[in-house]
């Protein structure tokens, strides 16, 4: 099987060749540690995290890096305003120090609880401030740096393709801003490097510019740091090399942020700095973006105070595809959930069903079974095509709704197991974690209900169905017999 994506790069929908064969290097944008992740963020990780997995499914070995952005994002891209740390600093009368690590834990929390594959690397801008200022070094021996009063900069002007990625009209840019921020910049699109700490002032995450990165010995030591965009080139690079095979991030960041990591790291190296470039759209809250002032800032904290949980939310993401602007609604997420919990009692239908002495190859060829073997195949296909999570969810639930139209014995139990491991593996739902067998003692009851109702003891058998549904078990019954399933 092959992997196709949209290219953002190219344009258009490529077949997947890594640099090197069986192996994939990715970079994904990470969150800025300032508050909680909302939703909307968390999307576009669900988005990547299905991308690492059809990855693996086919065979790939995936080396990723994920960054934290813990110092150095202004609230302005045009590199003016507070660092967003400081400012969550201020709000909640901790350090910025304090703020990055209790919201890195907060979004380490929610990839845990989403079921999302870890990075191998989850790299801390301010673990790598020597591979920033090295970066700048190389920059500037290359001529591509200058020096005004508020830090070093970047002379788009030096790399004639700056615009084209995002297809940028410059002097519209140029002509069309109201406000130069900074007079002192050469060209509206320049981006700062490095940020001098204002005179005066004392930050809680600064770091002395090295003297040779100075342009006058006027002054003999300037604290400074990191511009957001430097980042990601420094630490993809020091750890993947100079070429990615893919790049991963918000469409909102094609623009500014990734325009800008092209342009300092293609500008460092000399050579292209991802292959692929892949943007998801934003998800946004009844038609609208999200905003705390609107009062639909949600977080998983959030939806788990309404009654739903992780995987509900995570259901609702995959039903759409992530180069499609998302709208959440609270109707859509009930939907996702009745879905997923329609999965899950399918999923226990493995504690229902056992091996037979009928050959599964002679099983799979009854017009009564079910067979699975085709619809696990074309659910990796589905998602190896431009992560098409929306034709996955199809298939599956074309699938399951003709296991559920079968017999318990004619359903090939071991088929059952490994197509809704299938689905665990490329769509992390946890069908098998979120679905345990019950117990003898809720068994037993099952086999008394089973004995009234062929009694024609209605009275006791509705008072069984009432002790069970106290446990959380309802029963669909069959011709032959009556299946267990989950409440909720």
């Amino acid at each position: 099987m092959t992997v196709k994506l949209f290219n953002t790069l190219t344009g258009k929908v490529d077949k997947f060749v890594s640099q090197t064969a069986g192996k994939a290097l990715i970079y994904t944008c990470g969150p800025t540690v300032y508050d909680y992740a909302t939703i909307g963020n968390l999307a576009s990780y669900i988005y990547w995290d299905t991308l690492v997995r059809v990855l693996m499914a086919n065979d790939y070995e995936v080396v990723r890096v994920m960054n934290i952005t813990d110092v150095g994002h202004l609230t302005s891209d045009a590199d003016e305003g507070e660092d967003k740390l400081e400012k969550g600093a201020k709000r909640d009368g901790k350090t910025a120090w304090e703020i990055a690590s209790f919201y890195t834990n907060a979004f380490i929390s929610d990839m845990n609880r989403l079921n999302l594959i870890q990075p191998q690397y989850l790299a801390k801008a301010t673990d790598y401030i020597p591979d920033q200022l090295n970066l700048i070094r190389k920059l500037k021996e290359k001529g591509f740096t200058y020096q005004i009063d508020d830090g070093i900069y970047y002379d788009t002007s030096r790399f004639p393709s700056y615009a084209n990625f995002a297809h940028l009209n410059l002097e519209a840019q140029q002509a069309g801003a109201r406000v130069e921020f900074n007079p002192e910049k050469r060209n509206h699109s320049d981006f700062a490097l490095w940020k001098f700490t204002p005179v005066g002032t004392k930050r809680d995450m600064e770091w002395e510019t090295p003297k040779d990165l100075i342009d006058t010995n006027s002054q003999l030591s300037r604290m400074g740091f990191p511009g957001w965009h430097l980042e990601c080139s420094a630490i993809s690079m020091a750890i993947l090399g100079d070429t990615l095979d893919i790049h991963t991030g918000g469409i909102d960041h094609l623009p500014v942020h990734h325009t800008n990591e092209i342009a300092q790291s293609e500008a460092a190296t000399g050579k292209r700095f991802s292959n692929f470039w892949l943007h998801n759209e934003f998800l946004k809250v009844n038609g609208t973006k999200i905003s705390k002032s609107l009062g639909n800032f949600f977080t998983l904290a959030d939806l788990d105070k309404k009654g739903f949980s992780p995987m509900d939310f995570r259901m609702f993401v995959l039903q759409g595809n992530y180069r499609s602007e998302g709208n959440f609604t609270f109707e859509g997420l009930s939907a996702a959930k009745n879905r997923l919990l329609n999965w899950r009692n399918i999923s226990a239908l493995r504690h229902q069903t056992h091996d037979t002495i009928q050959a599964d190859e002679e099983k799979n060829q009854d017009e009564k079974t079910v067979s699975l073997y085709a619809a696990s195949q074309a659910i990796i296909e589905a998602i190896g095509n431009d992560l098409g999570t929306p034709e996955a969810l199809r298939i599956i639930d074309d699938a399951f709704t003709k296991i559920l139209n079968a017999r318990i014995n004619n359903i090939n139990h071991q088929t059952l197991i490994k197509f809704i491991s299938t689905i665990d593996y490329v769509l992390g739902l946890r069908l098998i974690d979120s679905t345990p067998d019950i117990n003898d003692e809720t068994k037993q009851i099952i086999i008394e209900r089973n004995s009234a109702r062929e009694a024609k003891d209605w009275d006791k058998a509705d008072k069984l169905r009432k002790i069970l549904l106290g446990k959380g078990i309802v029963l669909r019954d069959t011709v032959n017999n009556s299946v267990w399933e989950y409440d909720q």
